[in-house]
């Protein structure tokens, strides 16, 4: 989400807690960020790469997006799961076990991590 975004969000949370006197958890994206990066369990440093859209471009008028370069930033998604997974805090409130869920109909369920499709395939191997 964009730090402007963030704004918003944090002012609209704001607006509908006002009549109770709550406030929203975070003062702006700068207070989130803040918070996020003094998290003591951790150490996975931020990333970024540039990404451009590289496809088809129409001969005239091209829209803006497809001219611009974009910065994103992040942290290594696996490494992020393995601090999970040795953070003791996690320790009797992570179920490790890939599973799929189905309905009485037979429709499958999606309710967390390990009911998806990359966890089963790490286990079953197809």
């Amino acid at each position: 989400m964009s730090a402007g975004n963030i704004n918003d969000l944090m002012t609209l949370w704001e607006a509908s807690n006002a009549s109770s006197g709550g406030e929203s958890p975070f003062v702006n994206y700068t207070h989130l960020y803040d918070t996020i990066d003094r998290i003591p369990i951790g150490g996975v440093p931020w990333q970024n790469l540039a990404v451009s859209y590289s496809g088809p471009r129409p001969e005239t008028n091209a829209p803006p997006w497809m001219e611009q370069s974009y910065e994103v930033y992040f942290r290594d998604p696996r490494k992020l799961f393995v601090n999970m997974l040795a953070n003791p805090e996690f320790a009797e409130d992570f179920d490790f076990t890939p599973k799929r869920i189905f309905d009485t109909s037979g429709t499958r369920q999606y309710e967390h991590f390990m009911s998806g499709d990359w966890a089963w395939k790490q286990a079953v191997g197809f």
